[in-house]
């Protein structure tokens, strides 16, 4: 049961942020998943480096997303995502 709730979250997040980063169209569904799920670790680790604090279930939420669009844009910078 955790590994999916884990796949959709990582899902939802990974959506949103491509939303954010007007990437959506480009994207299917593993991609989204993949995304978020890597982005999300991503975002933990820089806000632990940055020592930020999420705060409940929604600062959580922030930075998983800030984390995933960050990701986006680095796959961007590498011209995987145009």
């Amino acid at each position: 049961m955790g590994l999916i709730v884990s796949l959709v979250i990582g899902g939802v997040v990974g959506w949103l942020a491509s939303i954010l980063m007007k990437t959506n169209a480009q994207m299917g569904i593993i991609a989204n998943i993949v995304v978020g799920i890597v982005g999300a670790a991503l975002g933990a680790w820089l806000a632990g480096a940055l020592g930020i604090v999420a705060v409940g279930s929604v600062g959580a939420w922030i930075i998983s997303i800030i984390g995933a669009a960050i990701l986006i844009a680095i796959l961007k910078a590498l011209n995987i995502y145009k």
